[in-house]
């Protein structure tokens, strides 16, 4: 069984690896995609990958908003919403915490929202609240906060859901991030099925929040059995990940997450964040920790942590 310090390293370093394993790939239906063994940082010769020119091990947007909301976490001891906003416009603008500081991709709710921070906007009412404002962008983040968290789990609920507001501010993907986090925590205390357990906690939770126990019911519908497509909507996302989960090792869920095509970096991120967290670090194989890139840029923030 790994240890706390072997979990939370593994969390860490399984998004991020997660998340650059799937860069090559994404925007692919599945049946482009080539045969699980050789999905690699390096694709097969003559696949024609997504953003060229992207050297094999690099993260995306992904793995860069985790680690903003992991240092704003760090350094203001708290969810700081306006530190953690301007630390997400920094890498919008300079590419802080980015590998390189090149921002190769970002999702179009995000970039609406970092752009009204900039505008003068409060953080916690930046994030576009429309029904197809629901992509997976603040859930792909989120892990970090689970892992530092030490409050009650309605208080981690709370600040799950504050981070989400900055870039997508409908009740459903706060909902999203809200159940993510508590299947962490679940994890993190060895429960003997996380998944059910988080669900009930946030049935109790919510008992009071008839808006939320909707989204929770009828849009996420989590009793229901994993299904997933991979796709960019946040509750397809989180369902994605949760199907991938049985698929094995830690290796065999991160190419099980790329396999389903499409949005491949972030399910392989938010699948990967988990699996790193239930397996440890030292389930991350040895060739893709040693070639991932900007390690620089993690390694201050997990022995902080």
């Amino acid at each position: 069984m790994p240890t706390r310090q072997e979990r939370i390293e593994g969390a860490i370093i399984g998004l991020l690896v997660g998340d650059a394993l799937g860069v090559p790939y994404e925007f692919h239906p599945p049946e482009e995609l080539p045969p699980l063994e050789q999905i690699e940082f390096d694709p097969p010769v003559g696949f024609h990958r997504a953003h060229q020119g992207v050297p094999p091990g690099t993260w995306s947007d992904d793995g860069a908003q985790a680690l903003c909301l992991l240092a704003s976490l760090l350094a203001c001891g708290q969810f700081d919403a306006e530190d953690f906003g301007q630390r997400m416009l920094r890498w919008y603008e300079e590419g802080y915490y980015a590998v390189g500081n090149i921002v190769f991709d970002v999702g179009i709710t995000t970039a609406k929202a970092l752009r009204a921070i900039r505008a003068g906007t409060p953080a916690l009412q930046a994030g576009p609240t429309g029904d197809y404002d629901n992509g997976n962008g603040s859930l792909m983040r989120v892990l970090p906060l689970a892992l530092w968290h030490q409050g009650s789990d309605a208080e981690l609920v709370r600040d799950a859901q504050l981070q989400s507001r900055v870039t997508h501010g409908h009740l459903r993907s706060q909902v999203c991030c809200a159940l993510y986090c508590l299947w962490a925590r679940r994890i993190m205390e060895e429960a003997s099925d996380p998944w059910i357990a988080a669900v009930s906690t946030l049935r109790e939770i919510y008992t009071h929040d008839e808006a939320a126990t909707t989204e929770l019911e009828w849009s996420i519908r989590p009793d229901d059995e994993p299904h997933g497509t991979g796709s960019g909507y946040v509750v397809d996302c989180l369902r994605s990940a949760r199907l991938v989960m049985n698929a094995g090792s830690y290796e065999q869920v991160v190419k099980a997450a790329i396999a389903l095509g499409h949005d491949t970096d972030t399910t392989a991120c938010v699948a990967g964040g988990i699996a790193g967290l239930r397996d440890g670090i030292e389930a991350i194989p040895q060739r893709w920790r040693t070639r991932l890139r900007g390690m620089e840029l993690v390694e201050g923030l997990i022995q902080q942590l």
